[in-house]
């Protein structure tokens, strides 16, 4: 395998490593389904069934992920949703 061709396959591991963030969402027991619904429409670009599917888990498992993508991508959304008092995280 040549210089190149090690390069090249780093970056694309390095590629698809990067793209494994996910932001989940935590149940609470403050926000209403029609915030975190709103909520996630507004901030993860969700349909409002997707947002509203991602409600229903949330309150029944405790958690979901809402979005997945890189580090750089989900920072800004998820400073968002705790901005409006959701409870989330980037695993």
């Amino acid at each position: 395998m040549s210089t190149i061709e090690k390069v090249q396959e780093e970056v694309a591991v390095e590629e698809l490593v990067g793209i494994n963030n996910e932001i989940v969402l935590y149940n609470d027991d403050v926000n209403t389904f029609d915030h975190v619904i709103d909520t996630l429409i507004r901030v993860c670009d969700h349909t409002s069934e997707q947002a509203e599917q991602c409600a229903i888990l949330v309150h029944y498992k405790g958690k979901c992920t809402v979005k997945t993508g890189s580090y750089d991508e989900l920072k800004p959304k998820c400073t968002q949703l705790l901005e409006a008092g959701l409870s989330a995280e980037i695993v």
